[in-house]
């Protein structure tokens, strides 16, 4: 059994529309919305960062060439662009359109909206330290959904002694809710369709292969799904001066 090393490679999704975030998000892509003076995508580009990646490809869609523009920028290591102007891919679509860029080594895989304030240990580096080739295809990293801030729902997974994943039952309440980032190897796309679909499907392959695997974070993450959820957010920003490091 191995460890691997830290992923050289990362991917950001920042195709979505933001429908959610609407009024803010008629002119303005929901990645570049502020929330406590950042953009929301500097969150996740500054994860990657601090984890020692070479380059992230970001997927671009909604209102892409103000993504484009603005990540670009970033000089931290290296952006690749997958261009979905032409059709919206959704999750699973994006990351399989953009594989060939990837490699074919296990990539961090970051919603372009991945937001928490770090515990004592940054949660890229836990993925990294927990992730084990020999038996993952997907390491999720999931957020407690009693800390969460700006989370109401019933959860998202379920997992057992050893860190395997299974959804929640209909009638179940799950105390984990995924984060939006992750470890992932590209044979979890094997035989992927090209076109749009969501990363749901993948997950459902790797539980059906008992491969889908879970951590829980070290932190606070911040569900912005909403204009009213920034609000949460920068009020939980601001008292956190003495507490965790902000993304």
């Amino acid at each position: 059994m191995t460890t691997l090393k830290r992923p050289k490679t990362g991917m950001i999704l920042a195709a979505g529309m933001g429908k959610r975030m609407r009024p803010l998000s008629a002119i303005t892509p929901k990645p570049l919305i502020t929330v406590g003076g950042k953009a929301i995508i500097d969150r996740p580009l500054t994860a990657l960062e601090r984890a020692g990646v070479d380059r992230t490809v970001i997927n671009v869609h909604y209102l892409a060439d103000l993504i484009e523009v603005h990540v670009k920028q970033y000089d931290k290591f290296d952006i690749v662009i997958s261009d979905e102007r032409d059709g919206l891919l959704e999750t699973g679509g994006g990351v399989t359109k953009a594989l060939p860029h990837l490699g074919k080594e296990p990539f961090y895989l970051l919603n372009s909206d991945s937001f928490w304030m770090e515990g004592s240990v940054p949660n890229l580096d836990l993925l990294a330290h927990y992730w084990i080739d020999e038996t993952m295809d997907a390491l999720l990293l999931l957020a407690p959904t009693v800390t969460a801030v700006g989370y109401k729902g019933r959860g998202d997974f379920l997992l057992d002694p050893h860190g395997r994943l299974r959804r929640r039952k209909a009638h179940e309440v799950s105390p984990y809710v995924y984060s939006g980032a992750a470890i992932m190897h590209p044979r979890l796309f094997k035989d992927a369709p090209a076109g749009s679909h969501s990363l749901n499907a993948e997950f459902d392959k790797a539980i059906e292969n008992g491969r889908l695997y879970g951590l829980i974070m070290d932190g606070t993450w911040m569900h912005v799904g909403t204009p009213r959820d920034i609000r949460s957010a920068e009020r939980a920003l601001a008292e956190s001066a003495t507490g965790g490091r902000q993304l």
